[in-house]
């Protein structure tokens, strides 16, 4: 009798080992079967890549992406991106897109950092001009001018170009990481090719001078000229009096005529010159 019930017993639990080890094996085969998630390799910097550097094979990687989130603008090739120069310093690791990088052909070096369509300067500066060595690559800056006109015969002041993005500072296209002055004698401002051909001439005419402005504000202001009266409290012109005006109108402005009369026996002639 006892024999039985040890017998039904181990049976039993035959049973219920067997039972949970089909479960449990069941459970493992479920989750061995569930999909990895899918990832693309995207071109990455191999290595800490400055701005300007031209990109080799060497110094680039493949990098796993997951799938689900897609890089916009990324390269799945290293040969896609091979030759092309980097317009922003780079840390290894991190993936290569379009927007980082120059235009194919652009060349190398400041070129590769003039935006389509757009030019690039070179103007004398100094420690006064250059407001102290503070004129960084990237800061935004008003360029002024004084000049003499045949209008008054004092000095006056023009603002000839708002909100100027200064491409470099000397030969230094990126500022100093702690933000320290820069003491160099030459600026390269960028411009539209409009904006240039006002430089040039703004240049040839009188002195010239940057005033530093915020980056964010892009509001172009519209101020007269000034000239010694002002100084002295007097009103500047509307800018219907003249704020507006060209600057070839001040320096040029429409020349005196002049009369002579001439008298020959009871004949009167006036000519005007």
């Amino acid at each position: 009798m006892k024999a039985k019930r040890l017998l039904t017993a181990l049976m039993i639990a035959l049973l219920v080992s067997g039972l949970f080890t089909f479960w449990l094996s069941r459970r493992v085969a479920k989750a061995a079967r569930v999909k990895v998630p899918q990832k693309h390799l995207y071109v990455a910097a191999g290595k800490p890549l400055d701005a300007g550097e031209a990109l080799k094979p060497g110094s680039l990687q493949l990098v796993e992406w997951p799938a689900s989130t897609p890089l916009t603008g990324g390269f799945t090739k290293i040969d896609d991106v091979a030759g092309r120069i980097v317009l922003y310093p780079l840390p290894q690791g991190e993936p290569i897109l379009e927007r980082q990088l120059a235009a194919a052909g652009a060349g190398a070096g400041l070129t590769a950092s003039i935006p389509s369509g757009m030019r690039a300067i070179s103007v004398r500066s100094d420690e006064v001009v250059g407001v102290a060595g503070f004129l960084l690559p990237g800061t935004h800056v008003d360029v002024l001018m004084t000049y003499h006109s045949t209008i008054a015969p004092e000095p006056q002041t023009l603002t000839v170009l708002q909100d100027v993005v200064v491409l470099a500072a000397g030969q230094q296209v990126h500022p100093e990481p702690d933000g320290k002055p820069i003491s160099v004698n030459v600026v390269t401002l960028l411009l539209k090719p409009e904006d240039a051909e006002k430089l040039v001439l703004a240049t040839s005419l009188g002195g010239i001078y940057f005033v530093l402005r915020n980056g964010a504000d892009e509001e172009q202001a519209l101020s007269p000229p000034v000239g010694l009266n002002q100084l002295a409290g007097a009103s500047a012109l509307s800018p219907s009096q003249g704020a507006a005006a060209p600057i070839t109108k001040l320096l040029h402005p429409k020349p005196r005529q002049y009369q002579v009369e001439t008298i020959l026996g009871d004949k009167q002639v006036v000519s005007s010159f």
